[in-house]
């Protein structure tokens, strides 16, 4: 999968002016999903494959909360890890309290991903989503 990361409209902004320059990227399609209560909203969604995605993560709650997606031997590494936030790699986002963050990811691959919040005992409440790529 490819990966980019960005935050914030000056970015976006940039991004589409640098698509229309190069005239051979195509712009992202964008995805909102809401963290309230401790649950993602939605908790199955499908996206093409090979197109640009970013994900609008919008977190209501009081509490931060983190969006890591990837197969099941990507979670269950995380399950285990000790990294205290995410803010490098595009498809582990940490989205603290009451913030929107933003980050964009193009599947190459069709197939089934899962979306997690790994911070202790949010996986367990039922803090997890399914991501299906089309080919």
């Amino acid at each position: 999968m490819k990966l980019a990361r960005r935050t914030g409209p000056m970015a976006a902004a940039l991004l589409l002016a640098a698509t229309a320059v190069a005239g051979c990227a195509r712009p992202a399609e964008a995805v909102t999903i809401t963290i309230h209560y401790s649950a993602f909203d939605p908790t199955q969604l499908t996206v093409p494959a090979d197109v640009p995605i970013t994900f609008v993560l919008v977190n209501d709650d009081p509490i931060d909360h983190e969006w890591l997606i990837g197969d099941e031997e990507f979670h269950e590494a995380h399950r285990t890890g000790t990294h205290a936030s995410h803010d490098t790699v595009p498809t582990e986002v940490t989205v603290p309290a009451l913030e929107t963050v933003e980050t964009t990811i193009t599947f190459d691959q069709p197939g089934t991903l899962t979306y997690v919040c790994h911070l202790p005992a949010h996986e367990s409440y039922g803090m997890a989503g399914t991501l299906t790529v089309e080919g």
